[in-house]
């Protein structure tokens, strides 16, 4: 069944595929990209005001597919895994995934999901940890991110992320927003994460 979101996929992959890194094409060549489809009713979040800027920030490679997502935002299924009661209400207003493939997403994957993250400007991801391996590429730049026992270090836009399993890792954005592209393997796909940081965190 050919469904309105099916160019999405093509682009996502598209971008994935031109990425130059031994991680990102693993994944590629693992995942069967004729997946079915899953009927999802549109649900929208407040941070999606952050797209356009996200938009004109990402790099010429993948501006088309955040064009088509900027495009498509109000028809897709956008989710948020925390709480206001987990991180605050600025954070809840600032923060969405979402899941393209997956055991939740557009298309039916119950081996890996992917999609897309939003945070808005001056957010603190908090660390956290989960089962599932996790592979980041920010398609905007200027985030700074953490991983482990290491101090944040700024992430530019095209950077490939690796978080292993059950690593410690946070990221805390200035002023401008993030959106980055993830995939999680190799554990639970659904999972939500286990926080060991607060959404407070003093910058340093």
């Amino acid at each position: 069944m050919t469904t309105k979101f099916d160019e999405l996929l093509e682009k996502f992959h598209a971008y994935l595929a031109s990425v130059d890194d031994a991680l990102v094409r693993d994944a590629v060549a693992r995942t069967g990209w004729d997946m079915p489809a899953r009927k999802l009713e549109p649900h929208a979040l407040g941070c999606l005001r952050h797209l356009d800027r996200g938009a004109g920030l990402a790099p010429p490679d993948a501006r088309p597919l955040v064009r088509l997502l900027a495009e498509q935002r109000n028809e897709l299924h956008w989710g948020q895994t925390y709480t206001e009661a987990d991180f605050g209400r600025a954070f809840i207003d600032n923060y969405g995934w979402l899941e393209i493939f997956g055991t939740r997403g557009h298309f039916v994957n119950e081996e890996a999901a992917a999609g897309l993250l939003i945070l808005g400007p001056g957010i603190v991801y908090p660390d956290h940890h989960h089962v599932a391996e996790e592979i980041y590429i920010p398609l905007t730049g200027g985030t700074e991110w953490r991983m482990g026992e290491s101090g944040f270090r700024r992430r530019e836009a095209g950077e490939v992320v690796h978080h292993a399993s059950n690593v410690n890792h946070a990221m805390r954005t200035g002023k401008e927003p993030l959106l980055a592209l993830y995939i999680w393997r190799g554990g639970p796909l659904a999972q939500k994460s286990t926080i060991t940081g607060t959404a407070t965190q003093v910058r340093g």
